[in-house]
């Protein structure tokens, strides 16, 4: 079993995106009963709630439900459970960095290193932007989501280590 943290800011828009749309890859894909996948926020502001209505309704409009996940803080223990660890931002990752163990620093990265139709290494916040934001978002994370499925299944056909 391969384990998968996506990370954001507040857990309501850009990783909770990841996380739906990556579930829906691994089922299409019959691969969701040897992934799990979860996401986090590196701050606590919105910890209980659902995700951004405008997250809900962008992902709604291409088939992905987001409705049942609720946003939580990135705990200590995370750091040991998964296996990569992906931020959506620099700043975010540079989170992640400041509460891991250097021993761990290889289960971290950035989401977008999965993408091959963007050069954008960061998935931009929507949250105070226009609504068109929000679908730029599921145009990046769909395609990095794609390229992670990839790199998995070299993984699990025991082509490499890490995902």
């Amino acid at each position: 079993m391969i384990k998968i943290l996506f990370v954001c800011m507040g857990n309501i828009c850009r990783s909770p995106t990841a996380e739906g749309v990556f579930r829906h890859f691994l089922s299409q894909k019959k691969l969701d009963g040897r992934v799990e996948v979860d996401s986090a926020g590196t701050h606590g502001y919105h910890v209980g709630e659902a995700p951004d209505q405008r997250t809900q309704r962008a992902a709604a409009s291409r088939s992905y439900d987001l409705s049942n996940m609720r946003a939580r803080k990135v705990a200590p223990q995370d750091l040991d459970y998964f296996d990569l660890i992906l931020a959506m931002d620099h700043n975010n990752l540079e989170v992640l960095k400041r509460i891991c163990p250097p021993e761990k620093y290889d289960r971290l990265g950035l989401f977008m290193d999965y993408a091959e139709n963007f050069d954008d290494d960061e998935v931009p916040d929507p949250y105070y932007g226009l609504g068109h934001g929000f679908d730029l978002v599921l145009d990046m994370v769909e395609d990095a989501a794609l390229g992670l499925i990839k790199s998995i299944e070299k993984r699990l056909d025991g082509g490499g280590s890490k995902a």
